[in-house]
């Protein structure tokens, strides 16, 4: 068996393992300073001047702006392609370190700006020994509540770094870049796709757009109750089948398998039985897009307070799902529910069924279904092209960062 402890060639032996002759370890205040953003209270706010820069604002590109109009030291002000780490929030959504984009803006408190002393550390690499130690520094933060945290400059600034000669970073961060560069396009693309999705549905299913071969053909409104009946049917004798939850994006799904743990009740004699090619939706939280479609299980059991419903055979049930997890029919059940004086909650099947629908013949509405199927999965090949690529910079990024792989320069 091979000794791990052994001298390997090229590399030597540290405090954080094995790194290449020529690399060092240093402390992470030693090539970065942190600069902690300026305390701002809710009466200093403006209606105009710059930007103040929350941790809202870092983890969400539409979050609202406060704006401060008076000048700050130096030190505050933010520019695009600076480094930001927000050192208060939450684990993997709004802490640790960011790149702002969005032009001059003053920093708030609870986010550091980032500056590398260049004579030891590129800018950019900077950026990805941040996102590379993160998970050590969040090891050290200390916890408000459950997953929030925040981290104390002094943790920041003994964490150890591996630290490669400038022109080797300047490589390395050359090749991360072509990776992100194909990860940016990828989301571009995929956003692209998904806004042709949507204007695509308007326009299909509202009977904007007729196919070829259907144009002559009759499409008209319907009640849903015209075509669907409610079914109610209790699960009294205990079968043991596997309980669904209903989600705003993947419809239905094995309950213990999305969340982790068991979060329905242990007597599921309540319980309603939703049988293959049933709809279901959460009655109380349909506004969100919760309803979904079962084709996986000849049985499933699904909590009392979800409405089940099947349909006749006038009905295509994937043209179906597809009208009613829609943004229009979304927005419809939303202006139904505020407008219910129903004082039990929620969106029930007398009022649900009354919703309207285009009903061109069923040979129409697969071809719809078909169309717009075609369409979702671009979205998905590009998506799972997206997660490669995210994997494979990790794992590459990983080996660079480490000294693993090793980059030619005249240095080395």
């Amino acid at each position: 068996m091979k000794n791990n402890n052994q001298h390997k060639t090229g590399f030597k032996h540290t405090a954080l393992g094995w790194i290449p002759d020529g690399w060092s370890v240093i402390k992470l205040d030693k090539v970065i300073k942190l600069i902690n953003g300026r305390p701002f209270k809710p009466e200093d706010w403006k209606e105009v001047g710059l930007p103040i820069i929350r941790i809202q604002n870092l983890n969400n590109s539409t979050a609202p702006y406060n704006y401060y109009d008076q000048p700050v030291q130096e030190k505050y002000y933010v520019e695009t392609g600076d480094i930001l780490f927000a050192w208060s929030g939450t684990k993997g959504v709004s802490f640790g370190a960011r790149v702002w984009t969005n032009g001059k803006a003053i920093l708030n408190q609870h986010i550091f700006k980032v500056i590398p002393i260049e004579t030891f550390l590129t800018k950019n690499y900077s950026y990805l020994v941040l996102n590379k130690v993160q998970n050590a520094i969040e090891s050290n933060a200390h916890g408000f509540k459950s997953s929030f945290v925040h981290v104390k400059k002094f943790d920041l600034d003994k964490t150890l770094l591996p630290l490669p000669p400038i022109p080797e970073q300047l490589k390395i961060t050359n090749i991360l870049n072509t990776w992100d560069d194909a990860i940016a396009r990828t989301q571009e693309l995929i956003t692209q796709l998904k806004q042709r999705n949507k204007g695509l549905i308007t326009l299909l299913l509202n009977g904007k757009k007729r196919l070829k071969g259907f144009k002559s053909a009759k499409a008209a409104y319907s009640s849903i109750h015209s075509f669907a009946k409610e079914v109610s049917d209790k699960n009294a004798s205990d079968k043991e089948l596997v309980v669904l939850s209903c989600t705003k994006y993947d419809g239905l799904v094995p309950s213990l398998e999305y969340f982790g743990r068991k979060i329905y009740s242990d007597d599921l004699t309540t319980y309603k039985i939703v049988s293959k090619n049933c709809f279901a939706y959460a009655t109380n939280h349909i506004e969100e897009g919760s309803i979904g479609y079962q084709a996986k299980y000849e049985a499933a059991l699904i909590s009392p307070m979800y409405t089940v419903f099947k349909t006749n055979d006038s009905v295509d049930d994937e043209y179906l799902y597809k009208v009613l997890k829609s943004h229009h029919y979304i927005h419809e059940y939303q202006k139904r529910m505020e407008g219910s004086i129903d004082r039990r909650g929620g969106l029930r099947w007398d009022e649900f069924s009354k919703i309207k629908v285009l009903l061109p013949s069923v040979e129409e509405q697969r071809a719809i279904a078909g169309i717009l199927n075609k369409a979702d999965e671009e979205v998905k090949l590009q998506q799972q092209q997206l997660a490669a690529f995210q994997l494979q910079k990790k794992g590459l990024m990983q080996k660079l960062l480490t000294g693993e792989i090793r980059l030619k320069t005249d240095h080395n």
